[in-house]
């Protein structure tokens, strides 16, 4: 978020400053350890009807923002696949029909398409040659996270912005300055004590994904196993690279991941493609999502007088990805105009604190 809000507000003719305790690369950023799937009708099935009109939103944002971007970023719509074993079919059955229900109650999802074997072989033949049905979600993608950080690099640096790289400073700091107009937070977790603070409380919340090398493996789009204890996703970018990640952990332990983890992720995916046994391990890496208590992302405005206004971005947990564009261009109205209609007709959640009077207005 910090780096899409500091191209868009250089390319409106703001000079702006990015301060970042890491470097560019971004390797402990939550951002950089993800799969990157934009799938608001999958993700129906687990989250709130905001988070879904939010990934709605910003598909068609994405294409938009990429585009503009100097260097290329993969970037695929090709829509989701959903399978699974024989004997894990009274999940699938409870899984669908809760996709039809959302799909009946919000016009803008594409009706998830029932496969059977011919069909599936059309679609994902290779997956075929293990599973005979399935579900197709269309209209969904993804892109790859990790050419996105680095292409917005290149823009920063294109828009001459500011990058104080391996410089880890409060936000307060910034704010008494009286250099800024704005101060916008998107620290994640860095930003736990100050969010804590404002009552809201922020975790994190422990994801763990493999990266594959799987020359043998021929996936065109994200697929989905569906399975009562470890649902898997498998992501395929570019040069046969796929990641695999499944586990959601309520924990900010950011050790390495656990034997267990590793050889259920493994072992899922070799039951659906047999090609996996030959892949090389590129990496296993975990990381933790910044997560508010009720799931939800959220915008925090604080306002002091005599100081720079403080937009706090925080909570976009496993969403932040298909949700980004439409958290920018909020915030980018908030900016402009001092309020987001967008953030309305979405249901983004921006509170804004005032002292010293101590007033809090709710939108």
């Amino acid at each position: 978020m910090g780096r899409m809000l500091a191209v868009a507000l250089a390319k409106r003719g703001a000079q702006v400053d990015i301060f970042d305790q890491t470097g560019p690369e971004a390797k402990q950023a939550a951002a950089r350890i993800a799969a990157a799937m934009l799938a608001p009708l999958a993700e129906s099935a687990i989250t709130e009807d905001a988070v879904v009109q939010m990934g709605i939103y910003s598909l068609p944002r994405w294409k938009t923002l990429i585009s503009e971007l100097h260097s290329p970023v993969f970037f695929q719509q090709d829509g989701t696949l959903i399978v699974w074993h024989r004997q894990d079919g009274n999940e699938a059955e409870r899984f669908t029909a809760h996709l039809h229900k959302n799909s009946l109650r919000n016009p803008r999802l594409a009706n998830a398409q029932t496969l059977d074997h011919e069909a599936l072989q059309n679609i994902e033949p290779q997956v075929a040659e293990r599973f005979n049905q399935g579900l197709y979600l269309p209209q969904e993608g993804q892109l790859d996270n990790r050419q996105l950080l680095d292409a917005l690099v290149v823009e920063l640096n294109l828009l001459s912005v500011n990058c104080h790289w391996h410089s880890a400073v409060n936000p307060e700091s910034l704010r008494d300055l009286g250099v800024y107009n704005q101060v916008i937070d998107c620290r994640g977790l860095g930003a736990q004590t100050d969010w804590n603070e404002s009552s809201k409380t922020l975790r994190g919340v422990r994801g763990e994904v493999i990266r594959l090398y799987a020359p043998e493996v021929k996936l065109r789009r994200p697929t989905r196993l569906i399975h009562p204890r470890y649902p898997i996703y498998i992501a395929p970018k570019q040069n046969d690279i796929y990641v695999v990640g499944a586990t959601e952990i309520e924990s900010d332990d950011m050790s390495e991941m656990s034997v267990r983890s590793a050889m259920e992720l493994l072992s899922a995916v070799y039951t659906v493609h047999s090609g996996f046994a030959e892949a090389r391990i590129l990496e296993m890496a975990t990381q933790c999502r910044p997560t508010l208590q009720d799931n939800l992302p959220a915008i925090h405005i604080q306002k002091d007088k005599g100081k720079s206004d403080l937009i706090m971005i925080n909570g976009l947990y496993r969403h932040g990805f298909m949700i980004a564009p439409a958290i920018l261009d909020c915030t980018l109205e908030l900016i402009r105009l001092g309020e987001s209609k967008t953030a309305l007709d979405l249901g983004l959640s921006i509170t804004t604190e005032k002292s010293p009077l101590g007033v809090t207005a709710c939108v």
